[in-house]
């Protein structure tokens, strides 16, 4: 297998966005490009990461090539790309490492060490969401700054055509509510009005990849996981993260 990007920081971005959940997993490779699907240790989200084949310079790989990896190692390893370095990945028939090389001002050249990981395709949940939201990222995580200040959870939803994130706890409350226009709040459509309650931290690990202008897209359903999704360049990353559901 030989897979190569003319650059490699959108690539190193993505590695951040999944390795901020997920200890380890196993990529993909197929005729549509590279992926990786798996859920973080708690069961309580889940990454579905996709690249597709037109992205790369040069896409040479069996169908259904498997590359199990310790995902923290390979964060710390395209943690030392340069952002025009040109990465190649490579994987040789009955190799037990990746090799990872940059090209840049220097050639160098990394091996991970592959790992066995016996999971089962986890399948795609079937939600039927009764609001889409498409928002600049900086109004999301300036929102979740904002109510890290009072809790360790989260409320989001729609009310009134409008979204909002709410936090609430003996330090106080906060109402944050964003209104639809072109520039922050590019789209709203709701059959319902919808909320769910979430735990912070995992949606700021979820935005951290996020650049201010990068577009969200958030897709919920009243108690019920919410589907967070972005570009990093042309891979796309979906995130899906279960409610906190409150008992009487």
């Amino acid at each position: 297998m030989e897979l190569v990007l003319e650059r490699a920081a959108d690539f190193q971005k993505s590695i951040e966005a999944i390795a901020v959940l997920i200890d380890e997993a196993e990529f993909i490779a197929d005729e549509k490009g590279l992926r990786l699907k798996a859920t973080d240790p708690s069961q309580i989200s889940m990454v579905d990461f996709s690249l597709g084949k037109g992205a790369f310079k040069k896409f040479d790989a069996k169908s259904g090539t498997k590359i199990g990896l310790d995902l923290d190692y390979l964060r710390q390893v395209m943690g030392r790309a340069k952002p025009d370095d040109q990465l190649t990945i490579e994987l040789a028939d009955n190799d037990n490492r990746l090799h990872v090389r940059f090209k840049g001002v220097a050639a160098r050249r990394f091996q991970v060490p592959l790992i066995d990981i016996s999971s089962g395709q986890l399948p795609n949940p079937k939600i039927e969401f009764d609001a889409t939201i498409k928002l600049k990222a900086c109004v999301l995580q300036d929102a979740l700054k904002d109510a890290s200040l009072i809790s360790s959870h989260v409320s989001m939803g729609i009310a009134k055509d409008r979204f909002f994130v709410k936090a609430d706890s003996s330090k106080g409350n906060l109402h944050n509510e964003t209104e639809r226009d072109k520039k922050n709040l590019i789209e709203l459509s709701a059959s319902k009005e919808v909320a769910s309650m979430f735990p912070l931290d995992y949606l700021q690990d979820m935005l951290k990849a996020a650049s201010s202008d990068t577009v969200v897209e958030l897709k919920m359903k009243d108690n019920a996981p919410v589907e967070l999704r972005y570009n990093i360049g042309e891979a796309e990353i979906k995130y899906l993260l279960a409610p906190r559901i409150e008992s009487d």
